[in-house]
């Protein structure tokens, strides 16, 4: 579970603000205890620990570096294909990793996986409010196909091209480029972990 460590009483505000619930805490240690979306913050002394389903619906309204520039690495994993897939996803900014994020989705093709965790990643980064993204993946067919330089025949991912298309217009500026997969390292280690303990 995330920890943030920040002004209570700030957050505190900007959760209000945001309309999320606030209500008492349940020990003499918890300053309180805010509801928001599908996420819980409880506050200590000079941090924030949220728990739910959901932590980036607290997270995105607390941490005082929204805005600016972040980098994002996302990676699909499938046993078989099309088998049990899992998404994994990071978000880095200068001070270091920001979120990440796993899940298994069920049955899918590789391909179907990796534009998940392109959709899950860019879901969390405009939650972050960030201006500018630079994405990073290993799969040369996605990448190629959002920049529109392939071309894409599968009716299944060309939705999720439009999908992607349109979270992408949340952002001043995008750039999306191929690494090889020691670069996205984290997020397919969280896509895999995701598979391994499914």
């Amino acid at each position: 579970m995330p920890v943030i460590e920040c002004d209570v009483d700030a957050a505190r505000e900007a959760l209000a603000d945001a309309g999320a619930t606030i209500e008492e805490g349940n020990t003499e240690h918890e300053h309180y205890r805010a509801h928001h979306g599908d996420a819980t913050a409880v506050a200590y002394d000079d941090k924030l620990v949220v728990q739910g389903s959901n932590p980036r619906d607290i997270e995105a309204v607390v941490r005082d570096d929204e805005g600016g520039r972040a980098h994002l690495y996302f990676d699909g994993a499938c046993r078989g294909n099309p088998g049990p897939a899992s998404v994994g996803w990071v978000i880095v900014t200068d001070a270091g990793i920001v979120a990440e994020g796993s899940d298994t989705i069920g049955r899918a093709t590789n391909n179907q996986a990796e534009y998940e965790a392109l959709v899950a990643v860019l879901e969390a980064a405009r939650d972050y409010g960030y201006d500018e993204v630079q994405i990073r993946g290993d799969s040369e067919l996605i990448v190629k196909q959002v920049t529109g330089e392939y071309g894409v025949n599968d009716p299944d991912l060309r939705e999720y091209r439009v999908r992607v298309h349109e979270l992408l217009r949340a952002f001043d500026d995008w750039t999306i480029s191929h690494v090889p997969r020691e670069i996205n390292d984290r997020a397919d280690e969280l896509a895999n972990d995701a598979l391994d303990n499914a």
